[in-house]
């Protein structure tokens, strides 16, 4: 993890050795001085002046301001993800349990112990790091069980219509007819678990008798509904499906934290499904959107009950709806007060909404590069976000090395540190994949793999329409010749007389009842939807 360019801000571990040895200058140990903090912090790394390292000076991070949220930012192929993987097992040694995407599939590596090497402890000596190799709790999920790990799936009901058309990539006007939908069956007790259900949901609004029912509150052309149909075809071709249904995923199993008291590590593998960034992305939304719905207001605690880290964040930006951008906002402003801290990961402080980015106090940016004109005006942005400071930062970002960044985070008080160029520590945990057969060991030991395994298919919206039609067309057949009366058999004393066959259960099938009942005699069934439009999880 040396710099690739010592002669830029990057250094031996011989100049870093006699730098610590003669003491840092004075703007350095002023730098150190805004990172002097009373509580727990984690460790970043030494702050660099030139092509020096000084151990003596360190930057680090408040445990208590981890859910004031953060950026990590910077070029391809510069440290980002060692990044995250450095803050994420460090936060884990102090009991915080932490949730990764690994879009890439190089994260897994952190629920195993490093390997030493020369890089590792040359840039251990640079920082003044006490290098032990150590892994972590881990737990591995994937996507609907495409790839390795715990199936993780949400129903459709609780995805909600917002997140929904961000996947679909509807336009505003589609997006409403959809929301419209969702009203309708939150109403009339139709449940959506899988993509079958709102299918025949959007089939049965677009019926003579839907549009009935549908016109007290609106009313769904067919040709909105035709595009949100194929749109849902497409998915479903595609896999997507697997990933809507039941058993739905518990968002508090990733509050976890292991016997020994360490935090659980939470970590989402996505490299089966890195080819659907809008949907993983927004996948990545609804596990964050329901934690927010779930959890109670606890304000500003010691340490954070979550942090959070969305990779790829810009892929959660393009294209967005102004309703998804405004619920995005809202829910990182407020999530704050339910002890979640969310990192964004992505390359430049421009892939993120400037609402949202004005709310992230910590700041890690890796180097960025200057080759064209559109790579300017990216610095030229990066560096107007930035506290002011003695460094020329144009300069500064686009000479670090691998492994190095510009810092800034608040400190205990809230108020940002000193902009600090700093050589950052080398993970303790395996940099790179784990092997295939021993995250499959580690899945298959999971308490979670046997509640979470297997999709459960319950009745819903598409049995219960399936039903309801049935029952039309049982009632529209032209009644039978009258023929003699059968003799009446006597039931025994005490037994009910039962209506038996498919027409009883259909007959007292309280749902079918319900549905030919007008909308405003549901209303106290709907469902209660958070900000994002996700429904509350009924226990």
């Amino acid at each position: 993890m040396t710099a690739e360019n010592p002669s830029a801000v990057g250094s031996s571990a011989a100049g870093s050795s006699a730098a610590g040895a003669s003491g840092p200058p004075a703007e350095v140990r002023q730098i150190a001085d805004g990172y002097a903090f009373t509580g727990p912090a984690l460790d970043l790394g030494a702050v660099l002046q030139g092509a020096t390292a000084y151990p003596g000076a360190q930057v680090r991070i408040p445990l208590a301001v981890l859910n004031r949220h953060g950026l990590v930012a910077g070029a391809t192929g510069t440290g980002k993800t060692k990044t995250l993987q450095l803050i994420a097992e460090q936060l884990s040694a102090q009991g915080v349990p932490v949730f990764l995407a690994d879009v890439k599939g190089d994260v897994s590596g952190i629920g195993a112990p490093g390997v030493p090497s020369g890089r590792v402890t040359g840039r251990a000596a640079e920082v003044g790091q006490d290098w032990t190799p150590r892994g972590c709790p881990t737990e591995f999920y994937s996507l609907g069980g495409q790839g390795a790990g715990i199936p993780v799936r949400a129903t459709v009901t609780s995805f909600g219509p917002l997140l929904l058309a961000k996947v679909l990539d509807l336009n505003e006007t589609q997006e409403a007819s959809l929301g419209l939908v969702f009203h309708y069956a939150d109403r009339n007790g139709l449940e959506l678990y899988d993509l079958k259900d709102l299918t025949a949901v959007i089939g049965f609004l677009t019926s003579p008798e839907g549009k009935e029912q549908l016109r007290s509150i609106g009313g769904l052309s067919a040709a909105t509904a035709g595009v949100i149909l194929r749109s849902l075809t497409v998915l479903d071709n595609e896999g997507a499906g697997a990933f809507f249904g039941e058993p739905e995923f518990d968002t508090a199993e990733l509050l976890r934290t292991a016997g020994d008291g360490r935090g659980t590590v939470s970590v989402l593998e996505l490299p089966a499904v890195q080819d659907r960034p809008r949907l993983f992305s927004t996948f990545l939304m609804w596990l964050l959107a329901d934690l927010y719905q779930e959890l109670p207001k606890v304000g500003d605690l010691d340490q954070p009950k979550l942090v959070f880290f969305f990779d790829e964040a810009h892929l959660l930006f393009k294209g967005a709806s102004k309703a998804f951008l405004e619920a995005i906002t809202q829910t990182v402003r407020l999530i704050r007060s339910k002890g979640i801290g969310i990192f964004f990961v992505t390359q430049t402080p421009r892939d993120v909404p400037a609402d949202v980015l004005a709310q992230l106090g910590n700041r890690v940016q890796h180097a960025l590069r200057a080759f064209t004109p559109d790579d300017a005006k990216a610095l030229k942005a990066t560096v107007s976000t930035f506290p002011r400071s003695s460094y020329d930062l144009a300069e500064v970002l686009t000479q670090l090395g691998t492994g190095e960044a510009v810092v800034t985070v608040l400190s205990e008080k809230g108020a940002p540190t000193p902009v600090a160029a700093t050589r950052l520590r080398a993970p303790q945990s395996l940099m790179g994949p784990i092997d295939a057969a021993v995250l499959r060991a580690a899945v298959d030991a999971s308490p979670l793999t046997a509640r979470y395994r297997d999709a459960v298919d319950r009745e819903s919206a598409y049995e219960k329409l399936a039903a309801r039609a049935e029952q039309a067309r049982r009632e529209a057949r032209p009644p039978a010749e009258p023929g003699p009366a059968p003799e009446r058999r006597r039931e025994p004393a005490g037994r009910p007389q039962e209506v038996g066959g498919l027409l009883g259960a259909l007959l007292s099938n309280p749902t079918v009842k319900s549905l030919a009942r007008s909308a405003g005699t549901q209303l106290g069934r709907e469902i209660s939807r958070s900000i994002f439009g996700t429904s509350k999880r009924r226990r």
